[in-house]
């Protein structure tokens, strides 16, 4: 029992231990080659599937009449496109090249990145208003998908990014992993009520299954660093400078939520970030390398996220 609580307690740290040593394994130990190249395409398409049936769970939780924007909304998008030109800023004044333009490309996916498809799960784990929270989510995209296509050919020259192209393809990829899990839920919860019952009544559901992706999402992640063409002390100085990013948005959120009641939701929406669509965007139009800065928020955010899921289960104990 012990064990068990100790999973349930700690179970975001725990999967991205075992995300970790999993890819490990397979990749020094020589007899598990063969393995490793059966699992890594399964591996690969089991990660979006895994994000769908978290969002579905999740909306099967929502009352979509409560979901509208709110005052805390504004704030926290305000200060995330600040952040975002300040960024764009430095990197175009000082025209930087090399190391120092990777450094500050890998703050900017960070930045840029979208709110976290499975922040309403921590948001819901924690006590907070999930609809608000997800309409957040949907905001936070469309902020993503427009600053993107304007802000990433003035950093990488040789990318031919277009506006309209470059915003096609992100809003189809919110449409797919947001949208359709929604509509599909909203049309469980209304005319499959049965289904809907036997969903929502499994505890804690969407979070372990959360749980389930970042295992597959630490290995990724760990594969990227050790096949990164970099030292050591480079890429520990892009792990630092994603630590001081994570705390300081995580701060900041929650500082503009406590004057709106809405600390926990605030936090969530401005620290916790598509660590796995910023990977993807880094990889697709900055410097691949750059990709290691959100790998590396993804451990931060969710030591962030344990510690408050514990505190929070500790008070209400």
């Amino acid at each position: 029992m012990g064990v068990i609580r100790f999973i349930r307690d700690w179970t975001l740290p725990v999967a991205i231990a075992t995300g970790t040593m999993l890819y490990l394994v397979f990749a020094y130990v020589p007899m598990l080659n063969g393995a490793a190249l059966f699992f890594a395409p399964i591996c690969e398409r089991l990660l979006p599937l895994f994000m769908f049936l978290i969002l579905f769970v999740t909306f099967c939780k929502v009352d979509f009449h409560k979901m509208r924007p709110v005052a805390w909304h504004l704030w926290v998008a305000v200060f995330q496109v600040v952040l975002l030109l300040l960024t764009m800023a430095l990197i175009l004044v000082y025209r930087l090249t090399g190391d120092n333009l990777v450094l500050m490309e890998a703050l900017l996916t960070c930045i840029v990145a979208p709110c976290a498809s499975a922040a309403p799960v921590v948001t819901q784990k924690l006590g907070g208003k999930l609809e608000q929270m997800t309409t957040y989510t949907f905001l936070s995209n469309f902020i993503t998908a427009l600053f993107i296509p304007l802000c990433f050919p003035m950093v990488e020259k040789g990318s031919h990014l277009t506006f309209l192209s470059a915003f096609l393809t992100i809003l189809y990829q919110v449409v797919l992993v947001l949208v359709v899990p929604m509509g599909i839920a909203y049309l469980v919860k209304h005319f499959m009520k049965s289904l809907h019952r036997r969903i929502i009544s499994v505890h804690d559901l969407s979070y372990y299954m959360w749980g389930c992706s970042l295992m597959i999402v630490s290995g990724t992640t760990v594969k990227n660093i050790c096949h990164a063409d970099a030292t050591a002390w480079f890429l520990m100085a892009i792990a630092l400078l994603g630590l001081v990013l994570c705390i300081v948005q995580f701060a900041v959120g929650r500082w503009i939520g406590h004057y709106f009641d809405a600390t926990v939701e605030a936090g969530q929406g401005l620290g916790q970030k598509n660590t796995a669509f910023a990977i993807w965007i880094a990889y697709t139009y900055l410097n691949p390398l750059s990709s290691v800065g959100p790998g590396c928020y993804i451990l931060w955010q969710n030591i962030i996220n344990s510690v408050e899921i514990w505190k929070h289960q500790k008070n209400n104990n």
